[in-house]
């Protein structure tokens, strides 16, 4: 139309007419193009804001239950669930179920829970187990065993004859019409008189038919008589050693010469024959009878 001027901002009515097709219903005035324009770019921004406030919400929960991938695996799996990796036993229990080294794992796995399964048994039921077995009396006391006593050192008794070198003049046994219950040995006056073995002094003094004489109960438990002594030096109650002085040969009492009566009585107070008794001790004794 000559009267008005056509602008760029201006419609043609074949633009109009296209948008009230489009937009509007027949029964409506058509909208304006700007309006239409306005509109959709509304829609568009409430559903990018719809878009990112979902995403909001949903990003931790996605980041919680989905492990970040490795950078050299592909992106597109870790989309993927990946579920809780299943609780394994330690190496050594897996490698050594019941003290077996070297298993394979298939069969080593296994083995472990099973002796896993049993300790756990053997922790639940033993207590219960152990509580109905009634306890065992205690064993009875042996009966304590006397100490023995240790032996006696063994001692080897020493045996000495009674004097030196003097002369048997009369034997053990009978004499005279009687029965001599020594042997006399004739030596000097003064000559020591040495005590066969070691004793305790039983009497040192006077004594009927001897004049005087020493008693010496020895060790072994017998009795050693020495008479007609002329010097005594020991006294009742003396201890004496094998070997020692105790008196010196006499002529006292009945007697018919200096010499030394000895007698020797045993445990049961039986009087025997001394050569034989000193021989039995090991000491050797030559008789001689009288002078050569």
């Amino acid at each position: 139309m000559p009267n008005h001027r056509v602008s760029p901002g201006s419609l043609s009515v074949a633009d109009l007419l296209e948008a009230s097709e489009i937009h509007c219903p027949s029964t409506h005035r058509a909208e304006t193009l700007p309006t239409v324009r306005f509109k959709a770019v509304a829609g568009v921004a409430i559903a990018a804001g719809a878009l990112l406030t979902t995403g909001a919400h949903l990003s931790p929960a996605i980041a919680e239950a989905t492990p970040l991938a490795p950078a050299d695996e592909d992106p597109v799996n870790t989309a993927e669930p990946v579920s809780a990796p299943a609780q394994v036993a330690p190496a050594a229990a897996v490698s050594t179920p019941f003290g077996l080294v070297g298993l394979p794992p298939e069969v080593a796995a296994p083995l472990a829970q099973a002796e896993q399964t049993i300790k756990d048994l053997q922790q639940q039921w033993l207590p219960a187990v152990q509580a109905a077995i009634p306890a065992l009396p205690p064993a009875p006391a042996l009966p304590a065993v006397p100490a023995i006593p240790a032996p006696a050192p063994l001692t080897i008794e020493r045996t000495v004859l009674p004097v030196q070198g003097g002369q048997i003049s009369s034997g053990f046994g009978g004499r005279w019409g009687a029965f001599h219950y020594g042997v006399d040995i004739a030596d000097p006056i003064g000559t020591p008189i040495h005590s066969v073995r070691s004793g305790t002094v039983l009497d040192a003094g006077p004594a009927q038919g001897f004049g005087q004489w020493v008693r010496v109960k020895q060790d072994d438990g017998t009795i050693a008589v020495y008479g007609h002594v002329n010097d005594m030096y020991v006294s009742r109650g003396d201890r004496v050693d094998v070997g020692e002085v105790i008196a010196s040969v006499g002529n006292r009492g009945d007697s018919t010469g200096p010499h030394l009566h000895l007698e020797i009585w045993g445990t049961d107070g039986v009087r025997v024959d001394p050569v034989v008794w000193l021989q039995s001790k090991g000491v050797l004794m030559q008789q001689h009878w009288g002078a050569d």
